[in-house]
């Protein structure tokens, strides 16, 4: 297996547990990890024997359009959920990063799920 990584792209999604949090979207950043064999696309160089990483983050960058969540618990299990069913990776993990607390860099969840 091998690994295509999108690492902290910028998001801007309706998460949080009061209502007035969630009325505007906040700055997030993602990082999501696909495990993948990759072999074909390194002997052909065809965009069609890989996970297009492009493809993917346009799909991240609207998924949180006319949407929001609670928890970045369950923002993670959606995003998880979300790209083994479109982008069919072997196994994905994500982080979901929330500058919240004026005191943290920030709090983050990290969620794995595999096929």
């Amino acid at each position: 297996m091998a690994q295509i990584s999108i690492v902290d792209l910028e998001v801007f999604y309706r998460v949080g547990v009061p209502d007035a949090e969630r009325a505007r979207p906040q700055r997030l950043l993602l990082t999501v990890e696909m495990e993948t064999d990759f072999a074909a696309a390194a002997n052909s160089d065809g965009i069609a024997d890989t996970i297009d990483y492009f493809a993917v983050t346009r799909r991240l960058l609207k998924f949180g359009e006319d949407r929001e969540w609670k928890l970045i618990e369950k923002l993670a299990a959606d995003l998880a959920g979300l790209v083994l069913a479109e982008f069919n990776p072997q196994a994905v993990t994500v982080e979901v990063k929330k500058f919240i607390i004026p005191q943290a860099r920030h709090v983050a969840v990290t969620l794995t799920r595999a096929r």
